[in-house]
Parts: C-alpha cells; sequence; structure tokens
C-alpha cells in the first residue's frame, strides 16, 4: 500500500532492551522517543521498545490491565510502538508488544505481510502469555493500521473477546483501503485479480486481504463489526491517504466509539503513518484505557506527521 510503504522508511522507535523486574506502579522513567528513534527502532531494533515486555512488571491497582501494541503493516513493534509504550510504561500500564505477519520478505523487520488469519493466531498465542506472565483475566488491546483491524480475527473467530477489555484502533484498516481508487480502478479493469496473485507469490497476502471488498474483509464483518465483550474505540484523521476513504476505519455496533482527531483539533494535520506518535491521538488513546471519558477533549499540541 503506497503512503503504508513509506511506514518501513518513516516509522521508529527507541532503541532499549528489556528493563529489570519491577512493578508498574514504580516503573523508571523511559524515554519517549519520536521519528529519529523510530527509525533506528526499525533498522537496528526491530524486536524491542522502551517500556515494553518489562521482566517479572506487576500490574497495579491503578491499572490492573496489561496493555498489547499491535504494529501496522511494513513496520514492527520497535518503530511503530517508540511513543506510546515508553508513554503507557511511565504513567504506571505494564505493557507488551509482539512482532506477527514476518515472512521471507520481512528480512526481520517489515511485518503484517503475512496472511492476517495466521497473524491473528500470533496475537492469540501471546495474549495467553501476557495472561499468564501477569495473572491478569484480561488485556487491552491497541492497534495501528493492520494492527488496528487484525485483531477483530482474534475477537470473533479465535474466542479473543472474553480476554479483552478495551480495544483502541488508531486509523485501522476495518473495513478496507481502496487507495485513492486504485483499487476499485483494479476490479473495475479486471486486473485485481493478476496484483493479488503477484502479492500471494511474493508472501505478502497481508497486503490484499486489506483491500475494499476482498473476500477477507466481506468474511470478517459479514456477521457485523463488533462481538460483545470489549469496548471499542478508534481513532482516525481525514488526512487517511492509506485507508480511503478514511470512514471506513469506523466501527458500527454498540460499545463503539469513533473519534476523528480534526473534530477536536481542526489544524491537526496528521496522515496515517503520522498517528503513531500524534498528540492528540494519544492523548485519546490514553483516554480510552483510562476514565473513558466521552466528552474528553485532548491538547491540541504535538502534531504527527502528514504523512
Amino acid at each position: 500500500m503506497r503512503a503504508a510503504a513509506l511506514a518501513a522508511a518513516t516509522l521508529a522507535l527507541t532503541a532499549a532492551g528489556l528493563a529489570p523486574a519491577t512493578s508498574a506502579a514504580a516503573s523508571p522513567a523511559y524515554p519517549v522517543g519520536g521519528l529519529g528513534t523510530a527509525v533506528n527502532n526499525f533498522l537496528f531494533s526491530p524486536d524491542r521498545v522502551a517500556g515494553a515486555n518489562v521482566s517479572g512488571c506487576e500490574p497495579s491497582a491503578a491499572h490492573p490491565t496489561p496493555v498489547v501494541l499491535v504494529h501496522a503493516t511494513f513496520v514492527d513493534l520497535g518503530a511503530n510502538w517508540a511513543t506510546l509504550s515508553p508513554k503507557l510504561a511511565n504513567a504506571g500500564y505494564c505493557v507488551y508488544a509482539f512482532n506477527y505477519g514476518m515472512t521471507a520478505l520481512s528480512a526481520g523487520r517489515v511485518g503484517g505481510l503475512g496472511d492476517i488469519s495466521r497473524s491473528a493466531r500470533t496475537l492469540s498465542d501471546f495474549v495467553d502469555d501476557v495472561l499468564r506472565r501477569t495473572g491478569a483475566s484480561r488485556v487491552d488491546l491497541v492497534g495501528h493500521s493492520q494492527g488496528g483491524m487484525m485483531p477483530h480475527y482474534y475477537l470473533k473467530r479465535l474466542g479473543g473477546a472474553a480476554k479483552v477489555r478495551r480495544f483502541v484502533a488508531l486509523a485501522p484498516s476495518n473495513h478496507g483501503t481502496t487507495l485513492d481508487g486504485l483499487v476499485t480502478l483494479g476490479r473495475d479493469l479486471d486486473a485485481l485479480g493478476f496484483v493479488n496473485d503477484f502479492l500471494s507469490l511474493v508472501q505478502a497476502p497481508g497486503l490484499a486481504q486489506q483491500e475494499a471488498g476482498s473476500d477477507f474483509q466481506k468474511a470478517l464483518f459479514a456477521d457485523g463489526d463488533t462481538v460483545p465483550g470489549p469496548e471499542y474505540t478508534v481513532i482516525e484523521t481525514d488526512r487517511d491517504s492509506v485507508v480511503t476513504p478514511y470512514g471506513n476505519a469506523f466501527l458500527n455496533g454498540s460499545g463503539v466509539h469513533n473519534v476523528l482527531v480534526q473534530d477536536q483539533c481542526a489544524d491537526d494535520p496528521v496522515g496515517h503513518v503520522g498517528m503513531f506518535a500524534d498528540g492528540p491521538a494519544l492523548q485519546d488513546v490514553m483516554n480510552a484505557l483510562g476514565a473513558d471519558d466521552p466528552d474528553f477533549r485532548p491538547s491540541c499540541t504535538d502534531y504527527g506527521l502528514p504523512l
């Protein structure tokens, strides 16, 4: 996907190893990264990020639910969560992150290429491991792009709904993308099948599965957008050039809160990729995981990349 491909070159996070055992309430101050640390992490720390996967982290009374971060297509946990992971850890959360969808093309860094149902099984195994490690009964999920869509397969088809309290998605590819009409044009010209066969051949079926109107999309949401149990928050930007039209990110159903960043901060130029470090969007994430105040208004500062 065009703009998403740029994420591989622009997203990055903070390089950091596992911290010593500590409780979430007593977490040290982790450095909060930005674009530079994201790029560095993409290249040199694809499976590590500050604040995540801290050995021996014990959920606190204030934040008893561990948070699992699910990265976007074309990136890895180190790049995608350079900003949010340390923010959450510094606020007292136990934070966990993993890589998924790696194929022969990935070089250990470019994630989200593989079959989405298999990626959802990776998520399922990871959540079970987090629950064992922490003793918690449920987790919160925070995903970006494909990371905000893929967990629906886990929730709806793999029994994950009973294990998830809240699901927060940044610019998710929930109902696929037209790529500004290119997918629709390719389908009209009867050329999309050739493209998708090529994506399968090069071990990147996860890209085709995110096309609007794909068989995967139709099957996943044929029985509705949501399932009972989790509370859903979608945070999207109307400058999204990857998920198009941007309204495809939003969900319908009970327990859903759809947030458009520009309804809160009209001059926020953030695009799809830039959501990983956008001030208002990440404030919305913190609210969704915490007080979950429906009237919350973020401070209109620290805008993300217009990309």
